[in-house]
């Protein structure tokens, strides 16, 4: 079987990088920005830092904010009229992975119009051309979605998120520049990069992993284990590490996919709102746990990039329990929280069933069924 890898045409890397934009863009010839960002970050001045590069260069742009924390169906169906309307060209995506999967479903819908039912993107949907080019800056440390293949839409109306897997929705240029991601507050900051952190280690542990991406994941999770904390604190360090490190995540995962934490993620942000990050800092060392038989010797290597001292004299059993009680303390030590109070028994058969049917279910190292979904759900009640 051949193992594919899939990046970025091109990438930008370190303070200052959005500079390249403008010439980019002159570069390629392309006319008008369609630019994707959420109503704070225009509030706030973040997104302004982007546009100022293209007023600089008299490059013409329009904005588009109809996006949502969760983008909706209907984000993206508002999206699509807009970028008709606005007779743009390319994608200027600044944000999370909410301005990002709002212009990867708009990019492909505007270049695969037969796909224009948002719901038939679902799964790996056959398109036929690639999206509208997309220029991808991140303004938070951990969806890497400007290195993925995957976007995630919520169907408010069913109370789901549905993944959608497609190497067309690749955004052609990815500018990582930590100084995008200054203004991000304490909780967001965590949140995001624990969301990276599970990133690497499910994709380290999924059925697909191989040595090209197992470099990738490990590289990430020492990175973002010595970063993370520093970032929570609005450390430069910190910072500049969890852009790098969050990156290199996705480079991975983007080619082998991801396990169970992200697919009970997936459930607890569709039902609950509750932020993707949090959600999954909350269930990766429940399902590491569950995973542990299936993981070979990956643990006492996750433990190892984590810093923990002495695992090559532990033991099976003592360098997994270190590698899932490290994830613990990193989880707690940036303050994201062990129970999700909204949760009743009664919307377990419906949390386990919608986990279970989530794309990123099938790469879990352990089968699970609905039964074990609904006990690990009951595990953050």
């Amino acid at each position: 079987m051949a193992n594919r890898i899939m990046l970025n045409e091109t990438s930008y890397h370190g303070a200052g990088a959005i500079q390249e934009i403008a010439a980019e863009a002159k570069t390629r010839d392309y006319k008008k920005a369609f630019v994707c960002s959420d109503p704070d970050l225009i509030k706030f001045g973040v997104t302004a830092k982007v546009t100022d590069v293209l007023d600089n260069a008299g490059l013409a742009y329009e904005i588009y904010s109809d996006i949502k924390a969760n983008p909706t169906i209907e984000n993206v169906q508002h999206g699509v009229q807009a970028f008709k309307d606005a007779g743009a060209d390319y994608i200027i995506a600044i944000g999370g992975g909410s301005s990002m999967d709002t212009a990867k479903a708009i990019g492909i819908i505007i270049a695969n119009p037969e796909f224009e039912d948002v719901r038939s993107l679902e799964g790996t949907a056959p398109t036929k051309k690639p999206c509208v080019p997309i220029i991808a800056v991140p303004t938070t440390a951990g969806t890497a979605a400007e290195v993925t293949i995957n976007y995630v839409i919520t169907d408010v109306e069913k109370k789901r998120k549905f993944v959608c897997v497609d190497p067309h929705d690749m955004p052609i240029i990815a500018v990582v520049d930590p100084d995008m991601m200054a203004s991000m507050p304490k909780g967001l900051t965590a949140s995001t990069g624990m969301d990276a952190l599970t990133h690497a280690i499910e994709g380290y542990t999924t059925k697909a992993a191989w040595e090209m991406t197992d470099m990738f994941h490990l590289k990430a999770i020492e990175i973002i284990s010595r970063s993370l904390r520093g970032a929570v604190a609005n450390e430069k360090e910190g910072r500049d590490g969890m852009a790098l490190g969050q990156y290199i995540a996705g480079m991975g995962f983007s080619n082998v996919g991801l396990g169970i934490a992200h697919s009970m993620a997936h459930t607890l942000g569709a039902v609950y709102d509750t932020p993707h990050g949090v959600a999954c800092a909350m269930m990766l060392p429940i399902v590491m746990e569950y995973n542990a038989e299936c993981t070979g010797e990956k643990y006492r290597e996750i433990a190892r990039a984590m810093g923990v001292k002495g695992v090559d004299d532990m033991s099976v059993e003592e360098y997994r329990k270190a590698a899932v009680d490290a994830v613990r303390q990193l989880s707690t030590d940036v303050g994201i929280p062990t129970k999700l109070d909204a949760i009743r028994e009664e919307d377990l058969q419906f949390l386990a069933e919608s986990a279970y049917a989530d794309a990123c279910a099938p790469g879990n190292p352990k089968d699970a069924s609905v039964e074990d979904l609904k006990d690990l759900f009951r595990k953050i009640m």
